[in-house]
């Protein structure tokens, strides 16, 4: 490896936008724009802002959204949009005028990650951005979620880049129903999740695939059972998998300090694991993953997490 190709894979690429930050869907809502304000200034605090590449994310088109979103899903999305005050799509997911340019963008940086690290701009990239995505499916929003920002990133790889593999991996504390329900019967994909069972959504996770990896938790989970987990079932199928590419549905909700599930997981676990998908992707990928800010709604530990998985992410 030359010294050149060394320094590509070693960058990291910041994606978000700022609005994704004017998305509000009511002043007790867990999903708030202090979540990103919180990474941003963890990022400034550790030193890691001064090396990161930065862009802003785009807007995914229509056409990116119609990949994994059912059109009528997206044409609804689009109608409902409100010109003041919010609209509600679901009992936890709302809309205000900003809404939709910010789940826009946000769908729009994981397309634009998946070109960076393709053309070998950068190595890796991490999209700070919101709403999150893995809950929202081919036709419905749900859980805070618009549209599924992962899988069209996915989607993107699959058909603008024609990979032949490529895998997710969901670290969230919540079953990503939305991105199992849209690559089920897409086997270039293999789609690796952990996540407190039961618990919301209360989905079926007893997949029968053979690119579909559900590893239910019960709640109390901490760090060396949920480390085991991964090793014993992620790491043989990823490797089995050989994937072209990595992307990560990235949740800290799992973190011991979040209210919004009961795992008990720490810094050094995101750090840890994020490492074994670094692993993965030199020896298979090229080094390329694309990390996607997902749960996570303990400020503070939300920041902290959060920046030690880009830091991770560096090598």
């Amino acid at each position: 490896m030359t010294r050149v190709e060394k320094q590509i894979i070693m960058t990291i690429a910041l994606i978000t936008h700022p609005d994704c930050a004017l998305h509000e869907m009511g002043a007790d809502h867990p999903e708030c724009p202090a979540r990103l304000g919180v990474i941003h200034d963890q990022l400034l605090a550790s030193g890691l802002d001064f090396v990161l590449h930065h862009h802003d994310a785009p807007l995914a088109t229509r056409e990116h959204l119609y990949r994994v979103h059912s059109r009528d899903y997206v044409e609804r999305i689009f109608r409902q949009s409100p010109g003041e005050g919010r609209v509600q799509l679901t009992q936890d997911t709302g809309m205000n005028p900003h809404s939709l340019s910010a789940a826009l963008r946000a769908a729009g940086a994981v397309v634009l990650g998946v070109d960076l690290v393709m053309s070998g701009q950068v190595g890796s990239v991490f999209c700070s951005v919101r709403p999150p995505g893995h809950h929202a499916g081919r036709a419905q929003a749900m859980g805070f979620c618009i549209f599924n920002n992962v899988a069209v990133g996915t989607a993107h790889a699959l058909q603008a880049h024609r990979l032949k593999r490529v895998a997710i991996i969901d670290f969230d504390a919540h079953h990503g129903n939305g991105t199992e329900e849209i690559f089920r019967d897409v086997p270039e994909v293999l789609l690796c999740s952990t996540f407190q069972h039961p618990s919301y959504p209360y989905t079926d996770v007893d997949a029968v695939s053979d690119h579909i990896v559900n590893v239910p938790l019960p709640e109390g989970t901490a760090g060396a059972a949920w480390r085991a987990a991964v090793e014993a079932q992620w790491l043989p199928a990823l490797a089995a998998f050989q994937p072209e590419l990595m992307l990560v549905s990235a949740g800290f909700d799992a973190h011991v300090e979040d209210d919004m599930a009961d795992l008990c997981l720490v810094e050094r676990d995101f750090v840890w694991v994020t490492r074994q998908l670094n692993a993965i992707a030199a020896q298979y990928a090229n080094g390329r993953i694309v990390s996607v800010l997902e749960g996570g709604y303990a400020l503070s530990a939300l920041g902290r997490s959060a920046a030690a998985h880009v830091d991770a992410l560096l090598g």
